[in-house]
């Protein structure tokens, strides 16, 4: 019994770590999106992967990928290999997955060289690269130094919240998106889900919030 205690208080554990991991690997690539947008378009463009609070999910998703297998690299080499092949991936099935679902796409890397489709390129994947070997050097190191800290029952109150919170965000920004497509398609609104969302969620808000997608279909 004692032994099953102590394992479901580990796998806990871990899943918390993991939970911070995607929530700050997700704010990150939020002010990483405005820095980039400022040096190369000299201008601040605020981009946001879901409708509450400063996320872009897929570098919370991309840093889940780096600490599950870029930590387990023995080489600043081989984890900036490995990190353009993960972002690559990532990036593809992200835009491929958007498309079909919301009829949206985010990005497009037609323009670029060696490029997948638009979905991703060579330029990025080397980007994916250099935050591989950041993660690896450094983000991973301090990972293993504060984890003790989810231990604390204040911060599990925190961190069981803040999941809440996500499970919310996303569902809410996955039914509003899903909910624009069909008015975008015509289709009327048959349920009380469907006029709420109508109502709280119009293309106006949600066009402002993802002021970087295009529509394909």
């Amino acid at each position: 019994m004692k032994k099953e205690l102590t394992k479901n208080k580990k796998m806990l554990n871990s899943l918390f770590i993991v939970f911070w991991v995607f929530m700050i690997g997700s704010v990150f690539g939020f002010f990483a999106e405005i820095i980039y947008s400022i040096i190369y378009t000299h201008s601040i463009k605020v981009m946001r992967g879901l409708i509450y609070g400063p996320f872009i999910q897929i570098y919370g998703i991309g840093a889940i990928a780096f600490y599950i297998l870029v930590s387990k690299v023995k080489s600043a080499k081989q984890a900036f290999f490995m990190g353009m092949i993960m972002g690559g991936s990532l990036e593809y099935l992200c835009s491929f997955f958007q498309e079909l679902i919301f009829g949206t796409i985010s990005w497009d890397y037609s323009d670029q060289f060696l490029n997948l489709n638009g979905r991703t390129c060579l330029l990025y994947c080397i980007y994916w690269g250099i935050i591989a070997i950041i993660f690896f050097k450094i983000v991973n190191p301090s990972i293993k130094e504060v984890q003790h800290i989810i231990n604390d029952k204040k911060v599990k109150v925190v961190t069981v919240f803040l999941m809440i919170f996500m499970i919310f965000d996303i569902t809410i920004s996955c039914m509003a998106g899903t909910r624009q497509r069909e008015r975008r398609n015509y289709l009327p609104a048959e349920s009380k889900v469907d006029h709420f969302l109508d109502r709280y969620y119009p293309d106006e808000l949600l066009d402002r919030i993802y002021n970087n997608k295009k529509d394909i279909n």
